[in-house]
């Protein structure tokens, strides 16, 4: 029992204070979607592999509701990590790229 609540709230340490509640349920699901299996049930977990593993859970959500660009390579990881997390009303956003191409014609 004690390892299970430990586990439920485990993602909850990493929750920004400013990240809304929206936001952060799609990056929680991120997080854990991308635990390694060996990570279950209280398991010793490398403070370095945990950082990698939030930075790109910010990496995508920034992208996803901020509209922040980043290497190709770099969202191509993100983008395959979060395949199948679903998240309702994204916000779409031009890039400077897309507005300026459109006053050339």
């Amino acid at each position: 029992m004690v390892g299970e609540v430990e586990e439920a709230e485990f993602p909850e340490r990493f929750r920004s204070y400013s990240e809304n509640e929206r936001h952060w349920q799609a990056r929680r699901e991120f997080i854990l979607r991308n635990l390694p299996p060996d990570w279950a049930g209280g398991a010793p977990r490398p403070s370095g592999r945990i950082d990698h593993l939030l930075s790109l859970s910010m990496v995508w959500a920034n992208h996803l509701f901020l509209g922040c660009s980043y290497s190709k390579d770099l969202l191509d990881k993100v983008i395959e990590m979060a395949e199948g997390i679903e998240v309702e009303d994204v916000p779409q956003f031009t890039t400077r790229d897309e507005i300026m191409k459109k006053h050339q014609h």
